[in-house]
């Protein structure tokens, strides 16, 4: 069964999708669902796929995971 995704795209990829699907003779939907394929059959997890767009490495402290100062007020009461 296939379902709908909508996504947004920058210019730049979409341009390329459009490219390849000209090339290929075959529709922009077609193109993007090879791709997902190809990325879930190279063995790599969705977060290595999204890394690069969820959180930027050099924004996140080393020490995150063990440093209670990192949670000071997280889970607290919104209420001000």
């Amino acid at each position: 069964m296939l379902r709908t995704v909508t996504v947004k795209l920058k210019d730049r990829l979409l341009a390329e999708i459009e490219a390849e699907a000209r090339a290929r003779r075959t529709t922009r939907s077609a193109v993007v669902r090879a791709r997902l394929e190809r990325a879930a059959a190279s063995g790599g997890s969705a977060w290595d796929g999204m890394r690069d767009l969820v959180i930027r490495s050099e924004a996140v402290p080393p020490d995150l995971a063990g440093s209670k100062a990192h949670l000071r007020g997280y889970g607290g009461s919104r209420r001000r």
